[in-house]
């Protein structure tokens, strides 16, 4: 063989075997090395949330906890504590144990924000009065106007808890002057004693008579100007806050406002 043709020979057999060899290197490469990392996962819920809400969330929180927890098997979310607002700011003020508060008006939030207990307090959900009366409406109640009627047996809400304060402007705005048989700290309650018949009637909220058998409903004149707006916060003592945080982002979540649509409540 010729000098000339050897030489050829070997620059033929060296770029094969560069070429064979990268091959071999492309195949010992692992596919998944090149792919981007997987997302990183938060760690699971656990320990024990506490929730502190108004009480005409009774119903829409108690399936948002459900939910909640079903979600986080490892997390126990505690007997939600209900009551009226400013009782809730109250407690929490002078010390009690809470993990997220919602609230049924931005005044209540407010007095809890500025104690420095509140962390970015977050509108969740809206509601307005109607006028409940026993079922068959005894009374004869036709609208706002006949609250004023000495006659029949009217209960409201207190004016320091929200459904009060609403129900004292609603009544206010509209020049309706009325003499309650009694002021209650809740808007629970005022529709306890309407719906056990011990009352004529009483202003709540819309979502509370929804679904109850035992109450009907009229609409109240103005109402609709008279909008309660709910807040919830993280707050700052919580003993659980990363389940705070996840509780507040689920009520906030296109799933948590579907619940609460369904039972009434108005987008924030």
């Amino acid at each position: 063989m010729s000098r000339t043709r050897l030489t050829a020979c070997l620059a033929a057999a060296a770029v094969f075997l560069v070429a064979l060899t990268g091959c071999a290197g492309s195949a010992d490469i692992d596919p998944a090395a090149s792919e981007q990392p997987p997302a990183e996962v938060g760690p699971e819920l656990s320990g024990k949330l506490t929730i502190y809400a108004a009480a005409s969330l009774g119903a829409a929180f108690d399936e948002l906890a459900e939910r909640f927890e079903a979600r986080h098997p490892s997390l126990d979310v505690l007997p939600i504590v209900y009551d009226g607002s400013s009782t809730l700011a109250t407690q929490l003020i002078e010390g009690a144990p809470a993990d997220v508060f919602a609230s049924a008006d931005e005044n209540n939030m407010a007095k809890v924000e500025a104690e420095g207990l509140a962390v970015d307090p977050r509108l969740f959900a809206t509601n307005t009065l109607v006028i409940a009366v026993p079922a068959g409406n005894p009374g004869e109640v036709t609208g706002l106007d006949s609250l004023a009627d000495p006659g029949l047996t009217v209960v409201l809400c207190a004016p320091e808890v929200p459904c009060g304060a609403a129900s004292e402007t609603l009544l206010v705005d509209q020049g309706v002057t009325v003499s309650p048989a009694s002021l209650e700290q809740n808007v629970t309650a005022v529709l306890a004693k309407v719906a056990a018949d011990e009352a004529d009637a009483g202003l709540v909220y819309a979502t509370d008579v929804r679904g109850n058998t035992d109450v009907e409903s009229i609409e109240a004149a103005g109402a609709g100007d008279v909008v309660n707006r709910y807040p919830l916060t993280v707050l700052t003592d919580a003993a659980n806050p990363v389940a705070a945080d996840a509780f507040v982002a689920f009520v906030l979540s296109e799933e948590g406002q579907r619940v609460l649509a369904d039972l009434g409540f108005g987008a924030p």
